[in-house]
This record gives structure tokens, sequence and C-alpha cells, in this order.
């Protein structure tokens, strides 16, 4: 059995030091095989630069994954051109920097594919994702995959949802990003992929999805241009613990992770053997 953990878009320091202080006992509390994470707002809640990925590998993670503001920061094109463990979405056209995939070996030597797509309702009208996702799994079963994660970041919950019967039987698990909002329809569908139509957000949770809320509101009620903060308060981490048997290549379970920085610490300290 391979335990995969997957968290949320990260949003700004806050939701990085979540990362930084409790990622360890999270992944030893759940034990953990392999880390994949989605970072494109972890830079001020906007992209993320190499330095920010430097660190998050420190950290423990294995994979990283992306979205719509991969390439806010403008450094980060060289470092994705050349570090292949942080991927985007495989559906940007021929000319992007970096791939939309990435076969990682977790802990336990099991190969597992992680594939990255983004969404084309209400988002940038990029290739079909649909069709490239199938493209990807080949890709990488070529490689080895036994088990292969997608991350679908995507606005409409409708395309999310499709997505997930789109390849159920196909992959081990697909999961949404990009809307910050936990959901609480996670299941292993039918043909054995786990589904979760978004993880949620890492980071300020008394916010407007990480943003400061005051400017949000006041957005809303005067219809005028605002600066958006990243906000502060109430970090909290999502994420989803996925449970797959690589000799099937299926998901047996999928659980939904919502703590916060106590909740992390607390992991920290507790004996491992209670655990």
């Amino acid at each position: 059995m391979t335990t995969l953990l997957f968290i949320g878009d990260i949003v700004g320091r806050p939701g990085r030091d979540l990362l930084r202080h409790g990622l360890s006992a999270l992944a030893s509390h759940h034990n953990v095989d392999l880390i994949i994470v989605n970072v494109e707002n972890a830079a001020s809640g906007h992209g993320i630069t190499p330095d920010i990925a430097n660190d998050l590998f420190e950290y423990g993670v294995h994979v990283m994954t992306g979205g719509n503001h991969t390439w806010d920061k403008k450094d980060i094109f060289p470092y994705i051109a050349k570090q292949p463990r942080m991927i985007r979405p495989a559906n940007y056209p021929d000319g992007a920097p970096g791939l939309g995939r990435y076969v990682a070996r977790a802990e336990n030597g099991v190969k597992v594919g992680v594939i990255n797509a983004m969404g084309r309702v209400f988002m940038t009208p990029l290739d079909d994702p649909f069709r490239v996702v199938l493209e990807e799994i080949d890709l990488v079963r070529a490689d080895g995959a036994q088990l292969v994660f997608v991350d679908f970041h995507a606005e409409a919950t409708s395309e999310k949802v499709a997505m997930g019967w789109h390849l159920d039987g196909k992959v081990t698990a697909v999961v949404g990003t990009h809307t910050h909002v936990q959901t609480a329809d996670e299941r292993v569908l039918p043909k054995g992929t786990a589904y979760i139509t978004d993880v949620g957000m890492t980071g300020p949770h008394d916010s407007v999805i990480g943003v400061d809320r005051t400017a949000i509101v006041h957005r809303f009620l005067s219809a005028m241009p605002q600066r958006f903060e990243t906000a502060s308060e109430n970090p909290r981490l999502n994420g989803v613990v996925v449970q797959a048997d690589e000799t099937t290549g299926f998901a047996t379970s999928i659980t939904r992770i919502n703590v916060s920085m106590a909740d992390l610490e607390a992991l920290a300290v507790t004996p491992v053997a209670a655990r």
C-alpha cells in the first residue's frame, strides 16, 4: 500500500509557514510515501520564486504542481525549465517552459506519475485538457508509473466532476484545485479512482480565498479597484491523503485534511508509537 499526501494551494507566507512547521509531523502521522503540493500562489499569493521553491523542497515536498498563476514571477521561467519536479499544466501550448508530468519514486520505491492540467471554463482557453491528460497518462505509464495522480486546476465544479468521471478507472486519483474552498465530496469512484472537487487552500482562512477580506469586501461594495494583500489570520492546511494499491493502480481511500497550526504542533510532539 502506498500513501500519497496532496496539499492544496499554498497561499503566501502563512501557507509556507504551515509547511515549514508542520509538514514533517503530518507526513509522519499518516505514514506518507510521497508529498505533492500545489504552489502557484506561494509567493505573496501570486506565483512562486526559485528561492521559495527550493525552501519547499527542503521542507520535504517531492513534487510541485501549478496553474494559472504559475508564470506570475518571471524568474520562475528558467527554473521550471530545469527543475522536473516542478510541473505546470500539461495543456499549455508547445513552447511553454517545463512539462506537465513527472514520474516520482515514492519513499517505498513505488513509481508515481504526477500530472497537472488546467480547465478551460472561465479560465484561459488552453488546449483540451480531457484529450491532453490521456496523452500524459500514456507517457507516465511508459515511464513505469504504477500509480497516476492528477491535479486538475479548474474553476467550474462541473468541469472538475466531468474530469473525475472521464478518468475513473484510468488513474489513481483526480483532485481539484484553484477555488481555494475545500469541498466535502471526496470518495473513491466506482472504477477505483479517488476524487475530490477541490482540495482547498493552505493559508489564511479568515480572508476571502487568501486575500485580505477588507479590500475584497470594499471592492464588491464600491466596484472600485483595490490593492489586494495576502491575509494572515487563521492559517490552516488543507489537503487529502490517498491510500492506493500499487499492484492494481487504484485508490482504496481518500481522506480530507483541514488542520490549524496548533493541530500540526500537537502532531509534532505526539510520540510516534501512539500514532
